[in-house]
């Protein structure tokens, strides 16, 4: 590869190469609403103003999302840096199966759609009720609630919406259930199918646990989607209006299940025997849970009653190894060749640490979509509990737990590269709470502040970087004057979404005798090109197949 043809390899360094992922705190100027800038950061800012820096892109189509107003998110931010390449991500993966008509051909899709039909059943569809493409899109939604009603003849569906509020404004969700109750009356008139919202509540609230962190919110979830137990409301809409009233200053995501009644008092949608369920999210992680429920037959998070027999579908295969769910509708991208397979190979010893918020994605996600270690010999992988508090309460969460196994592993002399998650940055930033946030950002740099003696003890070298942006940009602005929102009273409207920022990259190399550049002929630098410029860290060849390394390497006396 051209990019490569001028480039030395340093020498290895005695101590580990350390990957710290600050999650979700991009890279911007502006002060205001940057809960990043607004805080106390010493550690960072000497790191950025001493050492190799630079901005890499982390969303769009530079880490493999439809186009460039797509948001980057942990799974994929975390993808593209364990890949090493770009790869199609979920929500293209769906835009071109349902745009080429290969999503309802498929196994998945007929095997859930034949089985109503058999049954004469409903067909319900469950997922995250937005627009945000992080975890799903209401356009696949009325796709196939479309091609279901018109094409199949599917006579009876239900919808259980999920709100966002965190991938999209945080109070937004009228603004999808007003237009989509028009788009189902339309369909209701076209094709005379019963189609009607059966349930709903946060994201945050039921359902879309991930990680095992809270079993409770899919024990909900089942309550709400499939038993059709809880508060009762006629509309959607009159559910969401009046949790507002009542609970000042809620958001979506956090909004309490909803079961929507007829004029009778009965719920119009709980899943019942002969029925398909179709989950329509498409990321993984808050997937893999609801989808054991339905599927798993020695299940024993919860009790599951009543539990009907249905045909369940996830729109993908969450997880590849432990083939999550059986049947999925669009298959996910297959990535081979990681950056830890490849280290496996060449004998590098690992250890991946984070709480368990993102134990996840520092594994299976950097892994490719992949369950399990590719070598147990050479990989430790370790998880700090998570805390089951809201996130603005505790802003530290587990990162001074994170940074003690982080700094046993670093001083063990036991790996070669270390790769270390701190969850604040997003889970905190997801919450809008300014002043939370900031107390996140410096909780992480105070952890930078432990890390880098340990880094300097042991002749080390340390990467600062980040998945994606969340932290930098707590407030609303107008997309087209740049301006930040404001409400009645003139306070800045919260931002609780990813941002389309890049996100730092600093090199700290205390023991290193090059001097280092940055390669010119990397035009427009991503999380992509991580990989392969940790090879050259560690003193290896950047495998050819990987997007090109981001340094240059020049004796210092040159």
């Amino acid at each position: 590869m051209a990019t490569r043809e001028f480039l030395i390899l340093p020498q290895r360094r005695p101590g580990p190469l350390v990957i710290v992922i600050m999650d979700g705190i991009g890279y911007r100027e502006d002060v205001e609403g940057n809960a990043f800038r607004l805080g106390y950061t010493p550690h960072f800012d000497w790191l950025w103003n001493n050492c190799p820096r630079t901005l890499l892109k982390a969303h769009g189509t530079a880490v493999g999302l439809p186009s460039d107003k797509d948001m980057g998110n942990s799974e994929v931010g975390h993808n593209a840096i364990g890949a090493g390449r770009v790869y199609a991500q979920g929500a293209r993966l769906v835009n071109e199966a349902i745009d080429s008509g290969r999503l309802f051909r498929g196994k998945g899709w007929r095997y859930v759609v034949d089985f109503c039909k058999e049954h004469n059943g409903a067909l319900h569809f469950i997922g995250l009720f937005s627009d945000g493409n992080v975890h799903s899109h209401i356009d696949h939604l009325k796709k196939m609630i479309e091609y279901a009603a018109k094409t199949e003849g599917i006579r009876k569906i239900r919808i259980h919406i999920l709100l966002d509020g965190r991938d999209v404004g945080e109070t937004s969700a009228l603004d999808y259930v007003i237009p989509f109750e028009e788009f189902l009356k339309k369909i209701r008139a076209e094709t005379g199918a019963d189609c009607r919202i059966a349930s709903g509540g946060g994201r945050m609230v039921i359902t879309m646990d991930r990680y095992e962190a809270n079993w409770k919110m899919v024990e909900l979830g089942w309550k709400t989607h499939v038993a059709g137990e809880g508060r009762r409301f006629r509309s959607a809409q009159e559910a969401i209006e009046t949790y507002r009233k009542e609970i000042p200053g809620v958001i979506d995501q956090d909004i309490p299940p909803f079961v929507i009644a007829d004029e009778k008092g009965e719920p119009v949608g709980p899943i019942r025997d002969g029925d398909g369920v179709i989950f329509f999210n498409f990321r993984g992680d808050r997937a893999i849970e609801i989808s054991r429920a339905f599927e798993e037959e020695n299940f024993t998070a919860f009790e599951r009653v009543p539990r009907p027999k249905v045909a369940f579908a996830g729109m993908m295969e969450y997880d590849g190894d432990l083939h999550i769910p059986k049947t999925y509708l669009v298959e996910p991208p297959h990535i081979s060749d990681t950056m830890g397979e490849l280290l496996c190979r060449r004998g590098i010893r690992q250890m991946a640490i984070a709480e368990t918020q993102k134990f996840g994605h520092v594994t299976y996600f950097w892994n490719g979509n992949r369950s399990g270690k590719f070598d147990e010999k050479l990989e430790t992988y370790t998880e700090i509990p998570s805390d089951i508090v809201p996130f603005e309460q505790r802003p530290w969460m587990k990162a001074a737990e994170v940074t003690d196994r982080l700094l046993e592993g670093i001083r063990s002399g036991s790996y070669d590269l270390i790769r270390v998650n701190y969850a604040n940055g997003d889970m905190v930033g997801h919450t809008g709470i300014l002043q939370a946030a900031v107390i996140a950002g410096e909780t992480v740099d105070l952890c930078l502040g432990r890390i880098i003696p340990a880094i300097e003890e042991t002749r080390g070298i340390l990467i600062v970087t980040a998945d994606h942006g969340n932290l930098e940009e707590m407030f609303e602005r107008d997309k087209k004057t740049g301006q930040i929102v404001r409400d009645e009273q003139g306070r800045p409207k919260a931002k609780t979404a990813h941002t389309l920022n890049p996100v730092p990259f600093i090199i700290y190399d205390p023991a290193g005798k090059e001097k280092i550049k940055f390669n010119p002929r990397v035009k427009t630098p991503s999380l992509t090109n991580i990989a392969a410029t940790c090879f050259q860290l560690l003193g290896l060849e950047p495998p050819e197949i990987y997007d090109p390394p981001l340094l240059i390497f020049e004796d210092k006396g040159n």
